[in-house]
Parts: C-alpha cells; sequence; structure tokens
C-alpha cells in the first residue's frame, strides 16, 4: 500500500515543470524531497492535491492502488491525503473548532453526528501536545495568526484528521526553533506502519528532528538522487551546484 508517482508530468499556463517525476511512498515511511527554487517540489505537492491551476500532461498518481488524479480534492481527502501548505490560508469567520470538526463530520455515514464530548476531548489533547492556547478553538482558521501559529494549526487539523498519506510542503519556512522543535514532536507523534509521510523542505534542519527513511533530490522536475538521510547531510555542506552536473547527464 503506498503513494505513488510514476513518470509524472504537469505544469501551469503551459510551462511544464514536473518532467517525469516517479516516486514511491509506502505506508510506514517518511520521505523527504529536497531541492532549488524552482525544482517543482510545491507543484508536486499542488498537483497530489488536486490545486485546479495545475495541469497534468502524462504519468499516474495513485493511492492505495486507486486513481487519485481522477478523485476531486474533497474525494483525495476522503481517501486519506491531507496536505500541510507552505502558507496556510485564512478563513475568516470560521473558527477552528467548527472548521475541524466539519472536516470530521464529512467522513462519517450519512446520518450518523460527530460525538461532541469525545471531539472537544480528543482536540484540547492535541492542542496541549502542540502547545496551542485552548482560546484558539473561537479564532477563525489562521487569521491573525503568526506563521508559527499557522503550522501548529496545519499541524493539529492533520493529528485530528489522521490522513493515511500526509504531504507537508515546507512545514518548516518561517518556524523559529522551538516552533520547529513542536511541529516536529506532533508529525513524530504520528509515525505508524499505517501511514506515510512526503515531506518537502528546503533545509536539512527539519531533518534533524523528523529524521526520515529516505531523502531524495528534485531538480529540473525529476528526481536525480536518492539516498538515506545521510544525501540531507551531503546537501547541506555542499549545496545544490553539484546537481548541475547530474541534471544535465539525466535530462
Amino acid at each position: 500500500m503506498s503513494l505513488i508517482v510514476k513518470d509524472l508530468h504537469a505544469g501551469i499556463e503551459g510551462n511544464e515543470i514536473i518532467k517525469g517525476l516517479s516516486l514511491e511512498v509506502p505506508k510506514g515511511e517518511v520521505h523527504a524531497i529536497m531541492g532549488p527554487n524552482g525544482s517543482g517540489k510545491s507543484t508536486l505537492s499542488k498537483v497530489i492535491s488536486g490545486h485546479t491551476d495545475y495541469a497534468v500532461k502524462s504519468g499516474s498518481v495513485t493511492l492505495d492502488g486507486e486513481d487519485l488524479l481522477e478523485m476531486e480534492i474533497d474525494e483525495r481527502s476522503r481517501a486519506g491525503l491531507f496536505l500541510a501548505f507552505q502558507y496556510p490560508a485564512e478563513v475568516p469567520g470560521v473558527s477552528n473548532a467548527n472548521f475541524i470538526r466539519a472536516a470530521l463530520q464529512s467522513r462519517l455515514p450519512k446520518g450518523k453526528e460527530l460525538d461532541a464530548v469525545a471531539y472537544y476531548k480528543d482536540l484540547y489533547s492535541k492542542m496541549d501536545a502542540l502547545g496551542i492556547d485552548r482560546k484558539f478553538t473561537a479564532r477563525s482558521v489562521n487569521e491573525g495568526f503568526s506563521g508559527g501559529e499557522k503550522k501548529r494549526n496545519e499541524v493539529l487539523q492533520m493529528m485530528m484528521l489522521d490522513p493515511k498519506y500526509c504531504v507537508m510542503d515546507e512545514t518548516d519556512s518561517g518556524l523559529d526553533i522551538d516552533a520547529l522543535k513542536v511541529v516536529a514532536q506532533g508529525v513524530n507523534s504520528m509515525r505508524s506502519p499505517d501511514r506515510g509521510f512526503l515531506i518537502i523542505t528546503h533545509y536539512q534542519r527539519l531533518l534533524d528532528y523528523i529524521e526520515p527513511d529516505h531523502v531524495h533530490v528534485l531538480a529540473g522536475g525529476k528526481i536525480v538522487r536518492s539516498g538515506g538521510k545521510e544525501l540531507a547531510l551531503e546537501l547541506e555542506a555542499r549545496g545544490y551546484d553539484f546537481l548541475k552536473e547530474e541534471t544535465l547527464t539525466t535530462a
């Protein structure tokens, strides 16, 4: 059971950004994707999640054998996919508690209601673990939140929805070291044989706290190197310049 991307070609406004990318993220594993700006990292996350601005030219994406590209966005979510955004959106007028509750309710069989007492017990427990003030339940989703608060709130949503596969698009962006540790703690608490993670990041520092099983380097719209956690350390030490020759030879 895996999230499988096979020979994917995709882009936006006629500009092909992903150029033959193949990747498999089995349940129980954490895969990290690193790469320079413009390499296609965020494009990959948007295509997987179903962003309507991005078009797939060819290739496939399957989730536990099901064709993800044939699903609407809400169907992808119900199938077990979660995307943590690089820049989480604000939702004025909708409280955090009601937002998450509505998402959970939508996953229940028709006619079944969410148990409110059990819901709030679970919500408060996870908020406490992430260091989120319980007053945030009444605040509009991400409205007026700092960068760190938005990222913690996304991890809270992820923990509550309990997805099968988590795609995290530069979750470490804009985080100070304390917020980074808390977010990483939340992710690590969710590691399970029944869940896969695809973590997209620029920097090795996140991987100090979330240890990946595999690291992939994305350049020129395709995976050009794969390895263990030591590959992230190599990138930290050498930068991305050494990829130029490898990208040319694989183009």
